[in-house]
């Protein structure tokens, strides 16, 4: 294969040197890339699908997930249904995943250099920093998560000494804060070791994390003699029930909810996919890894809850509080596990798409490391003990945003670009990503239009505003469908007028 051909992506890449490009790419604007942004080499292509099944199994088992069956049979769903729209949002979101993924393992590339495409150069700072700001959230919330878990478990080892009165404007005692500030400061250190440390950690943290979620399975079952009654409970949507007839009024904007969950790595899989062997790999390892694991684990929170019925006389949904009923060796087990869950999800999930987001605001300046670094302090700073408490509206709205980003992303690739990419030009200012200044302002009004459908329901969710007429509040509840669909033809046709 050529020079011209590598460079202008008439190839698959992964199956080729990427020394040529690299040489190239370095001698042209030190202001548009470091190397960490550099398209992958081959020696760096070590994951096979077990490391990306690993990886999204290490993501999944976190106590956020732990939580979302709650979250639907709270609104009346019967567990069934609860793990059927989890496997159902998981397996849509799946699509644009694996589809968007094929760009990371083809060209090397992360995400916020494939937003050059549809973007341009410049433009493609807003959603690669939007899509940053979602995960610092994320990364609080984890990271809150597993220091409450800290904190609740040795408070209870230690009979309760840590307990204290909140900290004035934290809100918080201070053994929460450092528990949360201790388990903040473990993420530095994997930011500090890259990408590759984190592949290690997922590895072999993966089988680690099954073992854990099915011998708790196995320890509720023993102990209760069965699962207790909640899995036989009805719906209460069905017949005779409080919420008769009611199903399909939750049902969407869960699922849509369910789906916002994983919306944001399905913007940034290139950042994982651009170390993939094969696209084989990255679609075996991300179909394996990520929908069965997803309603696996919504069932054995649904099951341990419906036994902790029967052990405890209630239902405990939060792992944190019935790893505390459990006392003993178990709780020390529980830390452990709970522990590494988060970190794993964390480091995967929400520092290497925001760590790649603010390295493109400027490359030169802010590499890979500093990004993380950056990430973590945004995400300190967030007060994500109060963020945590509205997660279902978070998700919903974020999704509003990322389903846009989305459909921009899937319309240029696919059927604009039909695939093919010319590398060297993504690192240039003045090349065919650089319209208008590096400004693609079709990308940019696809953006905007995606968005504002979803907008008046936004603002009424979060109490800027009063009701908004049902038509709006319709299109809010399938925010992330809306924007995806809306942004891709708005792209498409501000394209054909624009970038003539």
């Amino acid at each position: 294969m050529t020079e011209s051909t590598m460079l202008n992506g008439e190839g698959d890449l992964t199956t080729y040197e990427f020394g040529i490009v690299h040489q190239r790419l370095s001698k042209i604007n030190v202001e548009l890339y470091n190397e960490d942004q550099l398209p992958t080499s081959t020696q760096a292509r070590t994951w096979n699908w077990v490391s990306i099944a690993a990886l999204w199994v290490g993501m999944v088992v976190c106590i956020p997930t732990y939580l979302l069956a709650s979250y639907l049979i709270g609104a009346g769903m019967s567990w069934d249904q609860a793990v059927f729209t989890i496997l159902l949002a998981n397996a849509i979101v799946l699509i644009p995943m694996v589809l968007i993924g094929h760009a990371g393992t083809k060209y090397g590339i992360p995400f916020p250099v494939l937003l050059r495409s549809s973007f341009g150069t410049v433009g493609a700072k807003i959603p690669a920093v939007a899509r940053g700001i979602v995960a610092c959230g994320w990364f609080g919330i984890q990271t809150w998560v597993g220091g409450s878990a800290i904190y609740v478990i040795l408070n209870t080892l230690l009979s309760g000494v840590l307990a204290g009165d909140p900290l004035p404007f934290l809100g918080i005692n201070a053994a929460q804060f450092t528990c949360f500030l201790a388990f903040w400061v473990l993420h530095l250190y994997f930011i500090k070791n890259g990408t590759e440390s984190i592949r290690w950690l997922e590895t072999y943290a993966a089988p680690f994390l099954l073992a854990m979620g099915l011998a708790l399975l196995g320890w509720a079952y023993v102990k209760a003699g069965g699962f207790g009654q909640m899995l036989s409970t009805p719906s209460q949507f069905a017949q005779g029930q409080p919420k008769e007839g009611q199903f399909w009024t939750v049902f969407w904007p869960s699922l849509t909810g369910m789906v916002g969950f994983w919306a944001t790595l399905a913007l940034n899989i290139p950042d994982f996919t651009r170390y993939s062997t094969s696209q084989k790999d990255q679609i075996i390892g991300q179909a394996v890894g990520l929908p069965i694991p997803m309603a696996l684990f919504a069932f054995i929170a649904s099951a341990v809850t419906s036994a902790t019925v029967v052990i405890y006389g209630e239902a405990i949904w939060d792992p944190i509080e019935l790893a505390e009923r459990m006392g003993g060796v178990g709780i020390i087990v529980a830390l452990i596990a709970l522990v590494v869950a988060t970190l794993t999800t964390n480091l995967a999930a929400n520092v290497v798409a925001p760590a790649h987001g603010f390295s493109n605001l400027a490359p030169k300046n802010i590499n890979l490391r500093m990004g993380g670094y950056i990430t973590a302090a945004i995400g300190l700073v967030m007060f994500p003990w109060v963020l945590v408490n509205h997660i279902i509206g978070w998700l919903i709205a974020y999704s509003a945003l990322l389903g846009p980003i989305a459909g921009v992303m899937l319309a240029d690739y696919y059927i604009l670009r039909k695939t093919k990419l010319n590398v060297s030009d993504l690192f240039r200012l003045k090349g065919m990503y650089t319209a208008y200044q590096g400004w693609n302002w079709a990308g940019l009004g696809a953006l905007i239009i995606g968005i504002l459908p979803n907008l008046p329901g936004f603002l009424a969710s979060v109490g800027l505003i009063g009701a908004v007429s049902p038509l709006f509040a319709t299109i809010y509840t399938y925010a992330w469908f809306v924007g995806l669909f809306m942004s891709a033809i708005a792209y498409l046709v501000l394209n054909k007028a624009l970038n003539r």
